[in-house]
C-alpha cells in the first residue's frame, strides 16, 4: 500500500514522524480554507476541523476589522502564479508565530482553482530523536571532504578522504596537503587555498593526483571556499572534491572517436587509412599499434568466399609507437605475416570479435612456446595489455588492428574494448570503402587501356609519338582518347578526343565514340562532317542516359587530316584546345582552327580550317589535362607547353618526356593526352599524275602510262592487275563522270591508284546477274584490290584502289 503523500492536505491525522514537519493548507479563489495538514496542526495548534472552511485571513496575527474579514490569500495573489515572503501568523493559544510562506497557484482539491500555501515548521517543533542523519552530514558527505585552518593544515576530514588518502582522521590532523600526498600537483593546490584565505573568494580547478599504492593518476575536480565566523574573520578553508577520472575517460573516448571519424573519412588510400587509424590510437589510447590488411585488398581482388580459415596471411599496412623505431615490431610496414590457428590475431578474425588480454607470466609462457619472436618482443619491451580487434565492414573480414600499452600503467578495460572495436569499425567501413573504389577504377583502367589504341601505326605521311597518364588514383579514370588512322590516299589523321565524367561511364562512351570516328574515317568524311555525325551520336547517347539515370554526355574532340602529297592539313575542332605547331625553325604557335561548341549540343556546323605545313613541321595535339589543373592557370599551361616544344629534342618520344616533366602535376586531377606528330611529305618521284580526256580511246593510253611508271618503280608483277583496276576506273569515269578526268598512281607501303572526276555521284557495288552485259567490273576491281572506297572532294569526288606490295 502506497503511503500518504505528508503535501497532501487530505492525509490522515497521523503521517509518519518523518514527515512532521511540513506544514501545508490549501485555499481555494475565495480565500476559504479547504485543506489541513498535520504539520499545519502542530505548526498552529489549530485542528483540521477548527479551521476547514473558515477565512485564511482569520489565521494571520494582523488586528482584524470589519473591512478585511474576509478577504483571504486569493484575491491579494489573483494576478500571480507563486509567491513567496515571511508572513505573521496567530497561534490557537494566542502568541504570534511568523513563518516563510510559499503559495503556488493551481488545481487543489481534485481539480478546483485555487492556492496550495506550504512551509517548513520552526526547528523546535521537530521532534528530536535519536540518530537524525543530519548530525552525521559531513562525515557521510559523498565527496572528499576537509577542512583546513589559516596554515593551511588539517582539523577534519570525513570517510572519502580517509579512503582516499589510506589515513585516518587522527592520522592526518595537522598535516598539509602537500605532506599528506607528495606531489607537484598538490603544491599548486596549496597556492589556490592560500589565495582563496587572502581574497575570501570560492575557487574551482582541476587536477591530478595518485593515492596511496595508486599505479596511475587520477582526474580530481576540487572546490575550494573560505570559512568564516560570524563577524567575517576567516577562520580556514573548506576543500571538496570529486574523483572525475571515469569523465574524463569517458570524455577522450568521445573525443578520440570523433577525430577518428573526421581523419579516417578523408581518403580512399588504403595504406593512408591504416597509417590514420594508427596515428589516431598512439599514444592517447594505446603506446603501439599496428594495422595489419588481408592481401586480396591490395591486389585489387574479390574477398575471398566462406569464413576465414587458419592459417592467415595478412599484410602490414602501417604501425606506430611511442618509442622510437617501433622496436616492438615484428613485422615491417609492406611484410607479410601468416597467423596460425592458436593466435590471438587469428582467432580474433575468424570469432570476429575483439579480445583483451592482460599479458601475465603464465600468458607469457604459453605464447613463447608457440611463438617465441614475438613473445621475445613483448617481455623486451614491457608489454602488460594487449587488445586485438578484427576489422569488419558490411560483412567482409578486412584486417585485424592490434593495440598494445607497456609505457602506460593503466591496463585496459572493457571500455577500453568497445572503444578498439569502435576505432577499428570506422577504419573498416573507409577501407571497405577504398576497397570497392578500387576495384571499379581498376576496371575502368582495364577497359579504358583496351579501348585505346595498344600500338599506333607507322605512316608515310607522319612520325608520331604519343602518351597517355591516366588521372591520380583519388581523382578517378576519365575519358581522354586518341588516334592515329591511314586513310587513303597516304593520307592520315589524327584524333584527339575528351569525354566529359569519370569511372566506367566515361570510358565505355569514349569506346563508343573513338569506334564511331574509326567508322567514320573510314568512309573519308572531311572533318567538319565527321564532327557532325560525332555531334549527333553523342546527342543520341546523351538523350539515352537521360532516360536511364540524371546523368548527361558530353565531349570535346579535334579532328585533323594531313595530306602528304598536297602537304596540306584540315581541322576541325569540337570545343577542344587549338594544336600547336612548331616550325622547321623551332617557332610555336597556336594554329588559329576555327573551334565549334562541344559535342552534344546537336545542330550546329564545324568549321574547317585548311593550312600548308612546310616539310618537317611539329604538330602537337593534347587534352587540357596537360595545360590546366590546380596548380596552374591555362595561360600558364600553355605558355610552357610552347617553351618546351620550340627546344631541341634528339627524337618525339625524348620530346614528349619533356613536355611531361616540365607539365605534369604532383596530383594530377585530370586524364592527360598528348599527341606529336612530324609531317613527312611524299616524294615527288613516287607520285605521278595524268590527265585523261573524256574519250573513250583515253582509257589505252591511261594503261600504257601506268605500265611505264610500274615498269619505272620496279613493280613488273603490278602491271597486269594494275593494268586491269586502271582500264575499269577509267572507263567508269569517262562514261558515268563529268571532266576534268585525273589519273594518279602514289607509291607507299602499298601500291594506290586514284581517278577522280568533277562528279559527285558514287559507284555501288553490285552483283551482276547470268545474263548481264555490265556490272562486273567493280566486283572485279574489289576482288583483285586490298583496300577500295570513294572519297567525296570539294570539286567532286575520287575513287582509289590499293594493292599489296610485293614483301622484297
Amino acid at each position: 500500500m502506497t503511503p500518504p503523500d505528508p503535501t497532501d492536505p487530505r492525509a490522515g491525522p497521523n503521517p509518519p514522524p518523518r514527515d512532521l514537519g511540513l506544514a501545508t493548507a490549501t485555499v481555494d479563489e475565495h480565500g476559504v480554507v479547504t485543506g489541513w495538514s498535520e504539520g499545519a496542526r502542530r505548526l498552529l495548534g489549530y485542528r483540521a476541523e477548527d479551521v476547514v472552511g473558515r477565512a485564511a485571513a482569520e489565521l494571520r496575527a494582523e488586528k482584524k476589522t470589519a473591512g478585511n474579514a474576509g478577504e483571504g490569500v486569493g484575491p491579494c495573489l489573483a494576478d500571480r502564479a507563486r509567491w513567496s515572503g515571511r508572513v505573521a501568523l496567530c497561534h490557537r493559544d494566542g502568541h504570534r508565530v511568523e513563518v516563510e510562506l510559499l503559495a503556488h497557484r493551481g488545481p487543489v482539491d481534485g481539480g478546483s482553482a485555487g492556492w496550495l500555501l506550504v512551509c517548513a515548521a520552526p526547528r523546535e517543533s521537530l521532534p528530536q530523536e535519536p540518530g537524525v542523519p543530519v548530525d552525521r552530514a559531513f562525515a557521510q558527505c559523498p565527496c572528499v571532504l576537509a577542512v583546513f585552518d589559516t596554515e593551511l593544515r588539517l582539523v577534519s576530514a570525513n570517510a572519502d578522504t580517509e579512503a582516499a588518502t589510506g589515513r585516518g582522521e587522527d592520522q592526518m590532523r595537522g598535516l598539509r596537503l602537500t605532506e599528506l600526498i607528495p606531489h607537484g600537483e598538490t603544491e599548486r593546490v596549496e597556492r589556490a587555498m592560500r589565495r582563496v584565505l587572502e581574497s575570501g573568494e570560492r575557487l574551482e580547478l582541476e587536477t591530478h593526483l595518485r593515492g596511496p599504492g595508486e599505479s596511475h593518476e587520477h582526474a580530481w575536480s576540487v572546490s575550494l571556499a573560505p570559512l568564516v565566523d560570524r563577524t567575517g574573520r576567516h577562520q580556514g578553508v573548506c576543500f571538496a572534491a570529486r574523483d572525475t577520472t571515469a569523465e574524463k575517460e569517458a570524455r577522450q573516448r568521445l573525443l578520440l572517436l570523433s577525430e577518428a571519424g573526421a581523419r579516417l573519412g578523408s581518403t580512399l588510400d588504403l595504406d593512408r587509412i591504416a597509417r590514420e587509424l594508427a596515428e589516431v590510437a598512439v599514444p592517447r589510447f594505446a603506446d603501439f599499434a599496428s594495422v595489419d590488411l588481408l592481401t586480396f585488398l591490395h591486389w585489387g581482388d574479390e574477398p575471398p568466399a566462406g569464413p576465414l580459415r587458419a592459417p592467415i596471411t595478412l599484410r602490414r599496412a602501417a604501425h606506430r609507437s611511442v618509442l622510437e623505431g617501433a622496436p616492438e615490431a615484428v613485422v615491417d610496414i609492406g611484410g607479410l605475416a601468416t597467423y596460425p590457428r592458436y593466435s590471438s590475431t587469428a582467432a580474433c578474425l575468424m570469432e570476429g570479435r575483439a579480445a583483451r588480454y592482460e599479458v601475465t607470466e603464465s600468458l607469457l609462457a604459453s605464447w613463447e612456446a608457440k611463438d617465441p619472436v614475438r613473445a621475445a618482443r613483448m617481455r623486451e619491451n614491457g608489454i602488460h595489455a594487449v587488445i586485438v580487434a578484427p576489422m569488419r565492414a558490411r560483412g567482409v573480414t578486412l584486417g585485424a588492428a592490434f593495440f598494445a600499452r607497456h609505457r602506460t600503467p593503466a591496463p585496459f578495460t572493457e571500455d577500453d574494448t568497445m572503444l578498439a572495436e569502435e576505432l577499428t569499425a570506422r577504419a573498416a567501413v573507409c577501407v571497405d570503402n577504398a576497397r570497392r573504389y578500387l576495384r571499379e577504377r581498376r576496371t575502368a583502367e582495364t577497359l579504358q587501356h583496351s579501348l585505346l589504341p595498344q600500338r599506333l601505326p607507322e605512316l608515310t605521311a607522319l612520325e608520331i609519338a604519343s602518351r597517355y597518364l591516366p588521372a591520380g588514383a583519388w581523382a578517378g579514370v576519365g575519358g581522354d582518347w586518341f588516334d592515329a588512322i591511314p586513310l587513303s590516299g597516304a593520307r592520315a589523321a589524327l584524333v584527339v578526343g575528351d569525354v566529359v565524367g569519370r569511372g566506367l561511364q566515361a570510358a565505355a562512351t569514349m569506346g563508343r565514340l573513338r569506334m564511331a570516328v574509326r567508322t567514320l574515317a573510314d568512309i573519308d568524311l572531311p572533318p567538319g562532317e565527321l564532327l557532325a555525325h560525332l555531334d549527333d551520336l553523342v546527342d543520341r547517347l546523351s538523350s539515352d542516359e537521360n532516360r536511364e539515370s540524371d546523368g548527361a554526355v558530353g565531349a570535346t574532340c579535334l579532328y585533323a587530316v594531313y595530306d602528304p602529297v598536297s602537304r596540306h592539313c584540315a581541322i576541325a575542332a569540337a570545343g577542344h584546345p587549338a594544336p600547336l605547331v612548331v616550325s622547321p625553325e623551332g617557332t610555336a604557335d597556336l594554329l588559329g582552327s576555327a573551334t565549334g561548341p562541344p559535342l552534344g549540343l546537336g545542330g550546329l556546323p564545324f568549321e574547317v580550317m585548311d593550312t600548308e605545313l612546310p616539310e618537317g613541321s611539329l604538330l602537337a595535339l593534347y587534352t587540357n589535362g596537360l595545360i590546366d589543373g590546380r596548380e596552374r592557370e591555362i595561360g600558364e599551361g600553355l605558355e610552357t607547353l610552347r617553351e618546351v616544344l620550340s627546344r631541341p629534342a634528339p627524337s618525339l618520344e625524348a620530346l614528349c618526356d619533356n613536355v611531361l616533366r616540365a607539365l605534369l602535376p604532383v596530383r594530377p586531377d585530370d586524364d592527360i593526352v598528348l599527341l606529336l606528330a612530324r609531317t613527312r611529305p611524299l616524294a615527288s618521284d613516287r607520285v605521278a599524275t595524268w590527265d585523261i580526256p573524256a574519250d573513250a580511246a583515253a582509257v589505252a593510253e591511261a594503261r600504257r602510262n601506268t605500265t611505264g611508271q610500274l615498269l619505272a618503280w620496279g613493280l613488273e608483277e603490278a602491271v597486269f592487275t594494275t593494268e586491269l583496276i586502271v582500264s575499269e576506273l577509267v572507263t567508269n569515269a569517262i562514261r558515268y563522270g563529268r571532266p576534268p578526268i585525273r589519273l594518279r598512281l602514289i607509291r607507299d607501303r602499298s601500291l594506290i591508284c586514284e581517278v577522280s572526276d568533277a562528279s559527285n555521284t558514287a559507284p555501288h557495288l553490285r552483283r551482276a546477274r547470268l545474263f548481264d552485259e555490265g556490272g562486273r567490273g567493280l566486283m572485279l576491281v574489289a576482288q583483285l584490290a586490298t583496300r577500295w572506297g570513294t572519297r567525296q572532294g570539294a570539286d567532286g569526288k575520287t575513287i582509289w584502289v590499293e594493292q599489296d606490295l610485293p614483301t622484297d
